[in-house]
């Protein structure tokens, strides 16, 4: 009897002993990202900030309704399966309430059925891929970063002119093919005539080129190609290939700024980006640009932004649940919140949770001040300028 009673009394305290730490203890944050692979670079900006965000957005506490915010670092190595590995021990063995990340959309699209089997939230920043929120979604997936659609259809704002003829340079995965699909979907008025796909590491880029120029060159009007790449290589080689000798211009979007070093060499050159630290004026862009130059001495970077916006959406979820992590909670917490962010406000659309927000029409000015081109603004693509298809399935 005596034996039965302990027993009871442990259960008891194990019972009061876990409803305490929902009540004070920590709310868990897994950050399943690139922190080595192709893609390190911008991996690394986006936990820069997230971190700085999540400090911002709650006042330097790292704390929300007396939880402590805890973050676990996942390096999924840009690897599909191994994203989707380190996603599933995220929420099991380290009890993480949401988790954010990844960068590579092919790791994304393979974390997906992970969040709705674990019936957690993925809220995804920065993996590009339309088909995240698109047809492979589910209701616990989020994503403040922006889609392919985002990108092409602010990138064709730029460049969708009568008269103009265009081919596509993309990486041969998720995040060039729907790129390119979601820029082709977006032509109105110009003509696609080529698209070439070439292996995400190709580092020798002759032979695309010379299929690009083959398919332009006697083409009438303005010539365009459209690059869309991530990581390493640098397409912008085909410049090499003296493009000019056959009227045709280079086209692209956003980047981090080392990458955009080579933009030095096309001034004038047209796009629409994402972000870039000179371009928003608001409280929240001040504060991540006051802060990163403290830090780092150095501006905020491309997905250094997406990081903070990340965090942003979090912080504002949980205040909001008052730090209760109760995943449906959450959902219809977020559907259709709206959230500051370094690039103005942010809503997720309910139908497909993909976080709609204004994008930049950019030409550039090469500046000797800065290693880098400078994408000055042509004009802010606002949210309800952007029809942005709703594909999932729901």
């Amino acid at each position: 009897m005596q034996r039965r009673t302990m027993i009871s009394l442990a259960a008891l305290a194990a019972t009061l002993s876990t409803a305490a730490l929902a009540q004070t203890g920590e709310i868990r944050i897994a950050h399943v990202y690139s922190k080595t692979g192709p893609l390190e670079a911008y991996g690394k900006q986006t936990q820069t900030g997230l971190m700085m965000g999540l400090s911002y957005a709650t006042g330097g506490s790292m704390t929300i309704n007396g939880k402590k915010l805890v973050v676990i670092e996942k390096d999924d190595q840009g690897k599909p399966d191994l994203g989707k590995s380190l996603l599933a021990a995220a929420y099991s063995d380290d009890k993480a309430d949401i988790a954010v990340g990844p960068t590579s959309s092919g790791v994304a699209l393979a974390m997906l059925p992970v969040a709705e089997e674990y019936k957690k939230i993925l809220l995804v920043e920065p993996a590009v891929a339309d088909a995240i929120t698109g047809d492979k979604w589910n209701k616990y997936i989020f994503r403040t970063g922006r889609n392919s659609s985002q990108d092409a259809i602010s990138n064709a704002v730029a460049i969708d002119k009568p008269g103009v003829t265009v081919a596509t340079l993309a990486q041969d995965y998720a995040f060039g093919r729907d790129g390119v699909k979601a820029f082709k979907d977006a032509l109105k008025n110009a003509k696609l005539v080529h698209e070439e796909y070439l292996p995400t590491n190709t580092t020798d880029f002759t032979a695309g080129a010379q299929r690009l120029i083959d398919k332009l060159k006697d083409q009438p009007g303005r010539k365009i190609i459209f690059i869309i790449w991530a990581g390493a290589g640098n397409p912008f080689k085909i410049a090499d290939l003296d493009l000019k000798r056959y009227g045709i211009e280079i086209a692209t979007g956003g980047n981090i700024l080392p990458a955009m070093a080579s933009y030095k060499n096309f001034p004038g050159m047209e796009g629409a980006t994402y972000y870039y630290f000179g371009i928003p004026k608001n409280p929240v862009n001040e504060a991540l640009v006051a802060a990163h130059y403290k830090e780092y001495k150095t501006p905020p970077d491309f997905f250094t932004a997406g990081g903070f916006t990340a965090a942003m959406a979090l912080v504002t979820a949980l205040k909001t649940t008052n730090g209760d992590t109760n995943t449906n909670k959450l959902i219809k917490t977020m559907e259709g919140m709206s959230f500051e962010t370094p690039k103005g406000k942010m809503t997720f659309r309910a139908e497909d949770h993909q976080a709609m927000q204004s994008m930049y029409h950019f030409k550039i000015k090469v500046d000797p001040a800065f290693a880098w081109g400078v994408p000055e603004l042509v004009r802010e693509i606002k949210p309800e300028e952007m029809q942005i298809p709703i594909r999932n399935k729901r």
